[in-house]
């Protein structure tokens, strides 16, 4: 019964280091989403790494990443930006690969 235990264990812990991963890769991709954003709201330095906190921060409002969507269209909605819902969602499709690989190799 111990092989079994220590298998299980096992598994149990590389579950929640993947878990862990995930979340740092979507916390990474949401913020290199909030500086695209940033960039787009005519945002620079300070002002640009404070917008993409909150994009990250927007992410705990509810179960999915349509809080974060949400956040930015009415952000770009106030300051008259025409973007469509779709380009966002495609660009944070392109950000994750980009988060997966930071995080991945380390940079």
């Amino acid at each position: 019964m111990s092989k079994f235990d220590d298998r299980e264990k096992a598994f149990e812990s590389k579950y929640g280091r993947d878990q862990e991963n995930e979340f740092k890769i979507v916390a990474r991709r949401n913020k290199l989403l909030g500086l695209w954003v940033a960039e787009k709201l005519g945002k620079t330095g300070e002002a640009a790494e404070s917008y993409a906190k909150e994009v990250v921060t927007a992410d705990f409002e509810e179960v999915g990443h349509d809080d974060v969507v949400r956040k930015i269209m009415a952000d770009l909605n106030s300051a008259g930006i025409d973007l469509s819902e779709h380009l966002v969602r495609s660009e944070m499709d392109k950000l994750l690969l980009v988060a997966r690989q930071q995080i991945e190799t380390g940079s």
